[in-house]
């Protein structure tokens, strides 16, 4: 399900990454799936080092100390459709056992009601990095050569195929509840915008 997305025109640079004009280096949020190019673009940007994991079901996950550090690589533990517990897109179990996500669970950060009161849909910048399936394949093929990540032990590029899809769900559920999502169609590409169907 490949996202209807244009060409960011007015961009920002920081340190040598395009980002859409008036994006803050302290909003940045990167995801993906296994092998995108997450922890190069955190890397590039000196952003915090470590990955985070985040349970999109969970009240108030936006909260969560993690996100204090950014910008950052951040996975997602997404609830799935016949599973009671969220899964991150590399479970064993949910790789055996395929199911779409479960929207309807996604809790979404709420906006701004009152003056003093935090806007957590504009504290944060999602940056989903989203290859194509292939390019994905081929890199974490080259990947489990070098035994660098444990993800890469044991993959087929079907399951490749259905990471991609639940990030490209993810970012469109994002950009359509209101939160600030931009998207990558390749390794440092230019940033993109979600047109919605």
């Amino acid at each position: 399900m490949p996202l209807n997305s244009v060409e960011i025109e007015k961009v920002d640079w920081i340190k040598g990454v395009a980002v859409p004009r008036g994006v803050r280096f302290r909003q940045l949020l990167v995801t993906g799936p296994p092998g995108s190019g997450k922890s190069s673009l955190i890397e590039k940007l000196g952003g915090w080092p470590e990955e985070g994991c985040i349970n999109l079901a969970m009240e108030h996950w936006w909260r969560n100390r993690i996100l204090a550090f950014r910008p950052r690589e951040v996975h997602f533990s997404i609830p799935f459709k016949g599973y009671r517990e969220s899964r991150t897109v590399f479970d064993r179990e949910w790789l055996a056992h395929p199911a779409s996500v479960d929207t309807g669970r996604i809790k979404i950060p709420p906006g701004r009601i009152w003056f003093f009161q935090t806007d957590w849909r504009t504290r944060f910048v999602f940056d989903f990095q989203l290859p194509s399936p292939g390019r994905i394949y081929t890199i974490r093929k080259a990947r489990a050569l070098l035994q660098s990540h444990p993800v890469d032990k044991l993959f087929t590029k079907e399951e490749v195929e259905r990471q991609c899809d639940v990030y490209e769900t993810l970012a469109l559920h994002f950009h359509q509840s209101g939160m600030q999502v931009y998207v990558r169609d390749d390794f440092e590409a230019p940033p993109r915008s979600i047109i919605d169907a």
